[in-house]
């Protein structure tokens, strides 16, 4: 039965990178299982009640499906979005969340995670979903993305909001329309008006 188990677990991680204690449960894998395999190295706990296989490739892609597991209500966003879309060079130290302006602030050991507040518009507005290592990451598409680096400019950095819409518009993932309707929802368009008219005259 310890082998049965066993080999189902390694099995499911192969298939779901991220799974759950909750999830291994339903299939009849209790948490005896999974403490013996982490004791023998082959599987590691990157954060409480998550697992994966010791030997799991680790990218920046995998770093937002843990965070998004264990933030399931969180949008990645700022420059954690730019670089999902390559519309940076940046290499974010922290995965960009964003969360309900009620929510209570999550508390995650790994990855490390800094947070901002969306409300309103900003909660449904340009969300895409994406299915990384088998969960549901919820990310700022391209031109939402860029127009929440110039209102958040003062945490991230005029320069990364800059370099992120000179790439959407020089990569045409981004339409001057996009930037200009979610930039007034944002009331950012004012601010970001000249650098978009700098960079069209430009030809990027």
């Amino acid at each position: 039965m310890i082998d049965t188990q066993r080999a189902r677990t390694l099995e499911l991680l192969r298939i779901h990178p991220l799974m759950r204690l909750k999830e291994f449960a339903v299939h009849g894998i209790g948490p005896e299982t999974l403490a013996r395999l982490v004791r023998d190295e082959v599987v590691v706990r990157p954060a409480r009640g998550l697992y994966q296989l010791a030997d799991a490739p680790v990218d920046a892609r995998h770093a937002l499906a843990e965070a998004s597991a264990l933030v399931p209500a969180g949008i990645v966003s700022l420059i954690s979005a730019l670089q999902f879309h390559g519309l940076t060079l940046q290499t974010p130290s922290a995965i960009w969340l964003a969360i309900d302006r009620t929510a209570w602030r999550p508390t995650i050991q790994y990855p490390p995670a800094r947070f901002v507040r969306f409300s309103g518009w900003a909660r449904t507005a340009g969300i895409e979903r994406h299915c990384i290592d088998g969960i549901d990451v919820a990310v700022t598409d391209p031109a939402r993305t860029i127009v929440d680096c110039f209102r958040y400019r003062a945490k991230v950095g005029i320069d990364v909001a800059i370099e992120g819409l000179r790439e959407g518009l020089r990569q045409r993932s981004v339409t001057i329309d996009q930037l200009w309707r979610y930039g007034k929802e944002a009331r950012v368009w004012a601010t970001m008006k000249p650098y978009v008219e700098v960079l069209i005259a430009d030809g990027t």
